[in-house]
């Protein structure tokens, strides 16, 4: 979890620093799919009764809140690049 979770800042990080849009959209999908995998690592923390739903619900609210941040910064990449 904390390879992937870290990996988000990683790519946006990096898709910061793109030369083209192509490159900036590559990023934030693969930070997307970085917080995804992480957002799968609470909820099997939780579903295994390892850490209580409580504990990590801020964290889960955060993960879901960046991947609407993150689906909406894609989506608005592309639409640039059609235009």
């Amino acid at each position: 979890m904390l390879r992937s979770g870290t990996s988000v800042g990683a790519h946006v990080w990096e898709g910061k620093r793109s030369r083209s849009d192509a490159e900036m959209i590559s990023k934030t999908e693969g930070a997307l799919q970085e917080l995804e995998e992480t957002t799968y690592w609470l909820e099997l923390l939780t579903a295994s009764g390892i850490v209580s739903a409580e504990r990590v619900s801020d964290l889960s609210e955060e993960a879901h809140q960046l991947t609407a941040i993150l689906i909406t910064s894609a989506r608005t990449l592309k639409g640039r690049r059609k235009t």
